[in-house]
This record gives C-alpha cells, structure tokens and sequence, in this order.
C-alpha cells in the first residue's frame, strides 16, 4: 500500500475520525430510497456469491434484499434529512431553571470503519436558556444520528449541537458509553471494554455543573 493507503488503513483499524460532520457525496440524495436498495441489493448478492454462499437455499434467498431495506430504511436512515426529527420547543412558563438530564437512552449505531454495530447508552442534559423541549425529541435526536456509519466522538458532538440549535443555549452536555463491536467480536476481541466519550457545553465546562450531571446518571432508577 501507499503511505496515503497506510495511514488511512491505521486511522481505520484505530477507530479515528476525521470530521465532526457525517461525510457525505454531493449526490448522496440524487437516487431515490428504492434505486439505492436495489443497487445494494446486488452488491450483496455479489458478496455472498463471492464468499461462496449458495443464494438458492431458502433460508438465505430473500438475504439480500432484507439487507438492503435494512441499511437504506433503517441503520442508516439518519443519513437522510427527510428523517430529521421535528424539534418544537415551548416556552419555559413554570420557570425550572436547573439541570434537566435524559439518561440511559438506548444507542445503536454502526462503526464507520468496519460497519459493525455500537451498541450502549446516552445520557443528555441541557440547562433551559428561556425554552424547553419535549423529553421524547431528546431520545429522538440521539436516534437520528445514531442512525448512519458513525465515531462515537463525532456522534457525541452531533447530539450536543444539535439540541444547542434547537434550544438556543450552549447548555447542552452528552455523555455516551457505548461497547464496540468491531473491538468486541473482531481484531483485540475484548468482550468487556466499553468506549466513553463526552461533549460539555456552556455552563457544563464549569467543574460543580459538570460534576452535578455526572452525579445525576449515577443515580439507580429502577420500577
């Protein structure tokens, strides 16, 4: 390989991101949802065939095209914008002006390197700038961009200015623990180790606010 084809062979295998936005072609919305699973359609067809599957059996003959309505509909569905939760927000009218934290919210993602799924847990908190949002928009915004090949850095980020935008306010922190399995079940292979990774903003650099959220998602809730 070339010195290129190297590095980026390394920023690979080391899980490294390159951009806090999603990379996208300029085309990438220029096929309409069923052109694009019937080209990947094929092209799953063609890795089967390669990898000497037999096609014909019953159990693996509709394999591709669940495959491709798969990554098109659903794992990757937040790669299209037309998917974007709406985030309406309310006025602040019974003036809570404390931390508000969403945790434990479900995570799964696909690793950008190997397309291996992320599975694991956010946590989100804002401090109300004047606006609030509705509690099921912040699980909805951790799903939109959880939906698309994915860094857990870049996935932390995009979450937090996200809500930033929605509420107006710098506020916003996320903390995600997420397991790997492209660490997990392939290369190192360690079953127990689980990624973490944080993005603070506005009132949350300051060290009391962020040792109070982190407080929070230590708390037991249990019905």
């Amino acid at each position: 390989m070339t010195n290129h084809e190297d590095f980026t062979d390394e920023l690979g295998n080391n899980h490294i991101g390159t951009s806090d936005q999603t990379p996208l072609r300029k085309d990438a919305f220029d096929k309409t949802d069923d052109e694009k699973i019937a080209i990947i359609k094929k092209d799953v067809e063609n890795i089967l065939i390669t990898l000497g599957i037999d096609l014909s059996d019953d159990s693996l003959n509709k394999t591709p095209d669940r495959v491709a309505k798969m990554f098109v509909k659903e794992i990757f569905g937040g790669l299209n914008p037309k998917n974007k939760p709406s985030s309406s927000t309310f006025e602040n009218k019974y003036k809570y002006n404390e931390m508000l934290v969403e945790k434990n919210i479900t995570v799964y993602s696909t690793c950008e390197h190997h397309l291996l799924p992320i599975v694991g847990r956010a946590h989100v908190a804002y401090i109300s700038n004047g606006t609030v949002v509705g509690l099921s928009k912040m699980n909805r915004i951790v799903d939109y961009f959880s939906k698309r090949p994915q860094v857990q850095e870049r996935l932390t980020i995009q979450i937090v200015k996200e809500l930033q935008k929605v509420l107006n306010t710098d506020n916003v922190a996320c903390i995600i623990d997420a397991k790997h399995l492209c660490v997990n079940s392939r290369g190192i292979r360690d079953i127990e180790s689980s990624t973490v990774t944080a993005e603070f903003g506005g009132k949350f650099k300051e060290e009391s606010v962020k040792r109070e959220f982190l407080d929070y998602i230590k708390l037991e809730t249990s019905f």
